[in-house]
């Protein structure tokens, strides 16, 4: 086993191109750091650096362990920090609807993450309806998506409207059934759409199921498909569908955040998570 004080004025001596410069840089002595070199060669049994008047130089040997003993000191290092870290104060596993899975969430996990170094935050990004039963079976502690009705107990952060979103240049064609881009099955945005549109007895066909929203964005953007998004969502290349090409009116979308039973460890950190949302999301337009 190597010595690490020994490797350590070893990769100084290389480093800083001399004894001179790797003493000063260590606070060591001149004298410590070569006593230090001999005392690693002879450990290896091998000759590390070439020596002259002017210079010093790596030999093949020396370029061998100099490899070895970067990595030695990095993770001697990463391993130090971890212990100093002290004990993990547990984890939190939150689940996101794709819609909100963006820059401006992640920046507000981000925070948190530094904010509370010892917990280790996780999140899974999918259908609200599947991320619930997730949380209902113990595999996440709290799940931030839309719904377009109640049932649930949770904290609503913000409402906004559901819209039909299709090409800019496009436009439907009358007496033909509208083509729809869904998500797939249990997603609130399609139940409620394909309730509205036989509700108002418009016939349409799903034209294409897709789990991401930018699929579902790419589509309407080519005119293949209109598909039910938060106004918030439209991209470019999107518009809302007006009312007078006869789609039903869809209802307003409530952003909650559900936590699960027994989270109580970390109910502070969840209202804070809820509140940092909130506030991130504030100029949402």
């Amino acid at each position: 086993m190597f010595d690490t004080v020994l490797l350590r004025s070893f990769v100084a001596v290389v480093q800083e191109g001399g004894f001179t410069a790797a003493a000063a840089r260590l606070n060591l002595t001149q004298s410590a750091v070569s006593a230090h070199l001999r005392r690693l060669e002879k450990q290896t049994g091998r000759e590390l650096l070439a020596r002259t008047t002017r210079s010093i130089t790596l030999t093949a040997d020396g370029e061998l362990l100099l490899g070895y003993a970067r990595a030695i000191l990095a993770l001697n290092r990463d391993a130090r920090a971890q212990m100093l870290r002290g004990p993990s104060e547990g984890a939190i596993r939150v689940g996101l609807s794709d819609d909100l899975a963006n820059v401006r969430l992640m920046n507000v996990m981000h925070a948190f993450a530094v904010r509370y170094p010892r917990v280790a935050f996780s999140v899974r990004v999918g259908i609200p309806a599947e991320l619930l039963h997730a949380m209902d079976q113990a595999e996440l502690d709290m799940v931030i998506g839309g719904r377009c009705e109640g049932g649930r107990s949770g904290r609503v952060l913000w409402r906004e409207p559901l819209v039909w979103a299709g090409a800019e240049w496009a436009a439907l064609t009358p007496g033909v059934p509208v083509p729809l881009a869904v998500l797939p099955e249990p997603c609130p945005y399609r139940e409620v759409a394909l309730a509205a549109l036989a509700r108002a007895g418009r016939d349409y066909r799903i034209a294409l199921v897709c789990s991401s929203g930018a699929g579902l964005c790419a589509a309407a953007q080519a005119g293949f498909a209109v598909t039910p998004v938060v106004q918030t969502q439209l991209v470019h290349g999107l518009r809302v569908i007006p009312p007078d090409a006869g789609l039903p009116s869809l209802p307003d979308v409530e952003f909650t955040i559900f936590t699960a039973a027994g989270a109580s460890p970390h109910i502070q950190i969840a209202d804070e998570l809820s509140d940092a949302v909130v506030l991130a999301f504030a100029n949402r337009g």
